[in-house]
């Protein structure tokens, strides 16, 4: 270790090194902090004080059950719930989302996304692409792997894609960073002491099958202790697995300057921070928080305090994140459909609106985009044996606010039964488009180089939704 290193370690204040310590992330967070803070430096990055958060409705969501009831058709279509009025005269949404509804001058409905490539994961979601795009390169990237890439920095106080969504986006890494490279993936801190998402049997397994490396576990090596901390040679020296993974991976063979700077983020403090929530203004927590639902929960479907994701993601943002995936599960309703939406909605709506008016309190809606919605809807008819909805690609809802965005849309319409759009049908690509402008990227003029050495642009098609700007 060279002075200079050194000496800078030694402005670290011992406050800071317990903060780390008390988080106890394990070393398998530097892994990833390194190639991302190594790949940002290359790119010659910007920062930037705008930010999106991505809201996973995972499993599909029911356009019918949500934004774009139909009252009059047949009882087998329409379903169980009532639409309730809103802030906004002429829109109406479902009765189990009074949050939301009381607070629709400052969201965009958007009831006719289309685009849908059907696929059970959240990768369309996190990118506006279709998994086979640019597959033989390394696939393209999700838009928080493309912001780390253009909008980051080697002296940020923290990573700039965070990905906390569990299920099946998780299983099947649907926030991967594509052409980009491992350097450019998110990190994923284990959040799974904070919020219990169980996994079908199915993707336990799949999950086995691609290893372990999905999460960052929040328990330190117990060789380390505080004393021991305020040497950095020491401390890099007890991440003995962390280096032989490394190795055996031939990304590096020593700890650089990347890596001790990753480690230096964490013993900051500051993303260790956003993590515990008992740094919070308890009233603030409150806020965030859903005491119970009436609903019936699935296996798969998490709990009330599923809403402090929400609060989660605002705490990142706080700490320098640019881009924060988070997901709400379980939406694959396959069976008993409306109990299940008694249950999830209710949280979709507490969440959603606590974190619009914290922000909007804050001052920080402007500058925050936020999107929730799912990989597709689902079908109108309801079946009769099972009372659930399938799979339904041709059409779904979405949510949109913040960014700047025109608040009170119902966007876009859909034929008597939701099946199908035929006004002003909206693209995944048209919603990624807003977004990028919303960070101030063009997405049509910017470009990547993949990995033959040739420029890819962020879209290929799509304009930013000129009714929202």
């Amino acid at each position: 270790m060279t002075s200079e290193t050194h000496s800078d370690f030694q402005h670290d204040s011992a406050s800071s090194r317990r903060d780390f310590l008390r988080t106890s992330v394990f070393g398998g967070a530097v892994t990833s902090l390194a190639q991302l803070l190594r790949a940002e430096e290359s790119a010659g990055v910007r920062s930037s004080s705008k930010a999106v958060i991505f809201v996973h409705l995972d499993g599909g969501p029911p356009q019918l059950d949500m934004i774009d009831l139909k009252p009059q058709a047949p009882v087998e279509i329409r379903g169980d719930f009532q639409p309730i009025a809103t802030a906004v005269p002429g829109i109406q949404i479902c009765e189990l989302l009074p949050k939301l509804a009381s607070i629709a001058d400052r969201v965009t409905f958007v009831r006719s996304l289309v685009g849908s490539a059907g696929a059970h994961d959240a990768f369309q979601c996190q990118s506006g692409f279709v998994a086979k795009e640019l597959q033989s390169l390394g696939g393209r990237p999700a838009l928080g792997s493309v912001v780390s890439k253009l909008c980051g920095s080697t002296s940020d106080a923290a990573p700039s894609f965070v990905d906390l969504m569990q299920g099946r986006a998780l299983v099947r890494n649907s926030a991967r960073p594509g052409f980009l490279g491992p350097a450019f993936q998110p990190f994923r801190p284990d959040i799974s002491h904070l919020f219990a998402r169980e996994l079908e049997p199915g993707m336990k397994n799949e999950l086995a099958r691609l290893g372990a490396n999905h999460s960052v576990s929040l328990k330190l090596d117990g060789a380390i202790n505080v004393d021991r901390l305020s040497d950095r040679t020491t401390l890099l020296a007890q991440f003995d697995s962390f280096r032989r993974e490394v190795d055996a991976a031939g990304m590096m063979t020593a700890m650089d300057r990347f890596t001790q700077q990753a480690v230096g983020i964490l013993t900051s403090g500051r993303f260790a921070d956003a993590l515990d929530f008992n740094k919070e203004d308890p009233r603030v927590l409150d806020h965030y928080t859903l005491r119970k639902t009436s609903g019936q929960p699935n296996l798969t479907s998490e709990g009330p305090e599923s809403t402090r994701k929400f609060l989660l993601a605002r705490r990142l943002i706080d700490a320098g994140v640019r881009c924060v995936s988070l997901s709400i599960s379980d939406f694959d309703t396959h069976s008993d459909n409306f109990p299940r939406m008694r249950h999830v909605l209710p949280i979709v709506d507490h969440g959603l609106s606590a974190l619009i008016t914290d922000l909007e309190q804050r001052g920080q809606l402007n500058d925050v985009t936020i999107v929730a919605w799912g990989e597709f809807g689902r079908t109108p008819r309801v079946d009769p044996k099972s009372g659930g909805r399938h799979h339904w690609p041709q059409v779904g809802p979405a949510i949109l606010a913040g960014g700047g965005l025109r608040g009170g849309v119902a966007l876009g319409e859909t034929d008597r039964t939701a099946s199908t759009a035929i006004a002003r049908p909206v693209h995944y690509k048209e919603v990624f488009a807003t977004i990028y402008h919303n960070l101030g990227i063009d997405p049509h003029r910017t470009a990547l180089t993949d990995p033959q050495g040739r420029p890819q642009h962020l879209l290929d098609e799509g304009l930013p939704i000129r009714e929202l700007i």
